[in-house]
Parts: structure tokens; C-alpha cells; sequence
């Protein structure tokens, strides 16, 4: 199953261009469902149905709206539930539906609860209507935050003692809050952990749509940064509301060339990694499924791989029978012997991780314990070393081209004597070989 994540910059027309792409792909034969917060009637009438039992637009394509003050009641319900007895111990006053409004947040939750709901139905390809880029970016990460959180406040070796606690109940006389707790937390943690392998899968991609502009190019230049650094991938940037080139129109000139130079700069800048569909302006907005072929059978699209290949249209590419999870972010390789710079000599492995349109000064690296703090511009991340790094100590650090290089190495006192003059003899290991096949390969 294809899941196509559609977001882009505020106004640019993101939910018609996910909706099209849905379209899209129905019109070629799969089975596609489209997901919004706020659909409208970009399909031609209002959607109302739920994920849970999506409505039939047309032959092969489906359609849900995603409400989340509904799913805030329901969760909030559920939860006041399991932890009725703590709320009987302290004398609350039981909350009813009617009383409940959503907070702010619970929309990102409701969401990423029909990413999981969605993937279940056995859809051909899953299009969702997600928030603006810096939003989505954001949200797409909070399942990986929120469990380290939860490792953090409720360790495991906490949880261990679980089985002492009716025990102590018992002796109490009272119910026990802890064993709620643990059991919410354990729950959440395995709720995470099921949309945080759907994020991370190979069959999960990004479509960007942005209007050609200066603001737009620069706002997508810092955005790269954020893409990059939480390993989400962009199948295809998606131009839309294209101004006619051939326009003689006097008013028009400024803007098609003020386009036309932004167009320029993001064929350089995203080719040829992922695939560039143009979608032009139809001169009103679009409304319906006629407007919405039209947006597919109109576009043009360059396919990724830098051979000039034209795609086709607005339909998803790639393999839809792939599965499994990407790999990690970053790579290690061996430095090269012309490196320079603190410790580069010293060195044995380097950390590499590409932050496109990141400059020095919005660059922050921090190694705590087992893992990396790093923050590029607006977006941060808290990456886990892999476990032979965490042996290593960290010798420099530096940015050239928009990639990070971080230099480790080893930690006499955590390294075996042995594997480490092997692996220092070992100048020979392929660059490409994974870190823990070759430390293995040399123990």
C-alpha cells in the first residue's frame, strides 16, 4: 500500500492537489482513498463519512473527512475510563460527552489516528491531506519524540515491578494509581510505535506543493533542512497554479518570469532525487472532478532520476508491493585520508547527514550520553547513536556543501584491545559496508 503524504505551503492549494491525486489515481485503476480535516467540496459535494467507513466518491475512489473533536471524545472518554479508579480515589466528578470540546493538538492526533486506521482497510494508495510543510514536519515526528518521552518518565525497569503492585494494593487498601499508568503508558507506547513504523516506511512519501515565488523558494529551501534531518522523503515538489508561458498578456509577463526563475532554481535544487510535476493555473479555482482531471491530464511531471523521463501526471510512482522501513538517517563512512580539520587524523569513522540550505551559524551539535542533539535552523532532533558509536568519542565536527561530517573515535577504555587494532589495520573496509558488519567482521 502507497501512502502519499500531501503538504505544502499555507494557500498553495495542498487538499485540491491531494484530492486530484487521489482522482489520479482511481482513473488508473487502484483503489485510493483520500483523507482531509477540511475537504469541502473539492470532490464536488461536502464529505462527511469517517475513516472508519469511508463513502464511495466513484469507481475506485473513496473518501473521508477527519474530525477531530470527535476522536478528542472518544479518546478522552476512554482514557477517563481506565483511570476510573484513580478518579474514584480522589473524588472526581466523571466528565459526559456533551461536555467535552477538543483542545488545541488534538487535531495532529486525530490525524495520525486515521493514518492508522487507513492503513489497515487494504487500499491500493492512501492520499491524506496533511497541515503546511513546517506543521507536517512537526507532526510527523512526534510519535518518535513522545516515546522517548515515555522511555524516559516510565523506564522499562520501572514496569518490571508491575506484577508487586496489586500486592501492594492489597496492604494499601486502596487501588493503586501506578498500575493504570504503566498500562496507559504501555498502550500509548505500542499505539506510537505502530504509526511510527507507517511514517517510516518505505511506501511512505511526501508530495510538496508550493506556488512558484521568491517567498516560496525561500520558505522551501529552509524547509529541506527539516526533511532531511527527520529522514522524510519527497516523492515529488509539485509547482502548482502555473501561469501560461506563452501569455501575451502585458500583466502577466512579471509574474510568469517571476515563476519561471523560481521554476529554474527548483529543477536544480530537487532534481534529480524526486520528480517535479508542474500543475497549471485553470483560471478559477477548481471545484469538482472535472477540474480535478484536468489538473492531472494537464500537468507535466519530470520523473526523478535525472534522464529527462516525463512522468505521468499527478498519478503516485514507484513500487507499491515494497515494504518494510527506510533505512536510518545518516550514514557512516570511512574519512578520507585527505580530510582535515580537529581530530581528522585521528578518526576512524565519519557520520554523515546532508542538511541542504543549512549555513554554520544555524547549525547546533550536541552529543548527550548515547545520543546526538542536533538542531538546523528552526527543526531539532534527538538521534540515537548507533551502539558502536556510543563506544567512540566525538573528534570534530563541520559543514561544507550542506552536509554535516562528524568525526568519532574509539574510546580505549569501552573497545576491546583487540577488535580495535583490528578494525585500525582494517584500512581496507568498503565505505558501504554497515558500521556493525564490519565490527563484527574484525572481532
Amino acid at each position: 500500500m502507497r501512502k502519499v503524504l500531501v503538504t505544502g505551503l499555507g494557500g498553495a492549494g495542498r487538499t485540491t492537489v491531494a484530492a486530484a491525486t487521489a482522482l489520479a489515481e482511481a482513473a488508473r485503476g487502484r483503489r485510493a482513498l483520500f483523507l482531509s480535516a477540511g475537504p469541502g467540496d473539492v470532490l464536488g459535494a461536502p464529505v462527511t463519512a469517517r475513516p472508519e467507513e469511508p463513502a464511495r466518491v466513484r469507481d475506485g475512489l473513496w473518501a473521508a473527512r477527519i474530525d477531530a473533536a470527535s476522536d478528542f471524545r472518544a479518546e478522552f472518554l476512554d482514557l477517563q475510563e481506565r483511570a476510573s479508579a484513580a478518579l474514584d480515589l480522589l473524588g472526581a466528578a466523571r466528565l459526559e460527552d456533551e461536555e467535552l470540546t477538543r483542545l488545541p493538538g488534538s487535531e495532529q492526533f486525530a490525524l495520525l489516528r486515521a493514518l492508522t486506521v487507513a492503513s489497515r482497510g487494504g487500499w491500493d494508495v492512501v492520499v491524506i491531506d496533511m497541515p503546511p510543510l513546517h506543521e507536517t514536519i512537526a507532526l510527523l515526528a512526534l510519535p518518535e519524540e513522545l516515546r522517548r518521552y515515555l522511555r524516559r518518565l516510565l523506564p522499562q525497569e520501572r514496569q518490571a515491578a508491575r506484577a508487586l503492585r496489586p500486592v501492594l494494593a492489597q496492604l494499601a487498601g486502596v487501588p493503586m494509581p501506578a498500575q493504570w499508568l504503566y498500562g496507559t503508558a504501555e498502550r500509548w507506547d505500542t499505539e506510537l510505535a505502530g504509526v511510527q513504523a507507517l511514517i517510516e516506511s518505505v511506501n511512505t512519501t511526501l508530495r510538496v506543493v508550493a506556488e512558484p515565488g521568491p517567498r516560496a523558494a525561500a520558505a522551501l529551501l529552509e524547509a529541506r533542512a527539516g526533511l532531511a534531518l527527520h529522514g522524510l522523503p519527497v516523492d515529488t515538489l509539485v509547482p502548482n497554479r502555473n501561469l501560461p508561458r506563452e501569455s501575451a498578456d502585458p500583466w502577466l509577463a512579471p509574474l510568469v518570469a517571476q515563476q519561471e526563475k523560481c521554476l529554474h532554481e527548483w529543477y536544480g535544487a530537487w532534481l534529480p532525487s524526486a520528480s517535479i510535476c508542474e500543475v497549471p493555473h485553470l483560471g478559477r479555482d477548481p471545484q469538482g472532478l472535472e477540474d480535478l482531471a484536468l489538473l492531472d491530464t494537464r500537468a507535466v511531471r519530470t520523473a526523478a532520476g535525472g534522464d529527462g523521463h516525463r512522468g505521468d501526471g499527478l498519478a503516485v510512482e514507484g513500487d507499491p508491493d515494497r515494504e518494510g522501513p527506510r533505512g536510518d538517517v545518516g550514514r557512516i563512512d570511512r574519512p578520507e585520508p585527505s580530510a582535515t580539520g580537529p581530530g581528522a587524523q585521528d578518526a576512524l569513522y565519519v557520520w554523515e547527514l546532508e542538511l541542504p540550505g543549512i549555513v554554520k551559524d544555524q547549525l547546533s551539535l550536541v552529543r548527550r550520553g548515547d545520543e546526538l542533539l542536533i538542531e538546523a535552523g528552526p527543526f531539532r532532533r534527538i538521534l540515537p547513536l548507533p551502539s558502536a558509536l556510543r563506544r567512540c568519542t566525538v573528534a570534530g565536527a563541520g559543514l561544507a556543501d550542506g552536509t554535516l561530517k562528524v568525526r568519532f573515535t574509539p574510546d580505549p577504555g569501552l573497545w576491546p584491545r583487540d577488535t580495535l587494532n583490528a578494525v585500525h589495520r582494517s584500512g581496507t573496509v568498503e565505505s558501504t559496508q554497515p558500521l556493525e558488519t564490519a565490527l563484527r567482521s574484525t572481532s
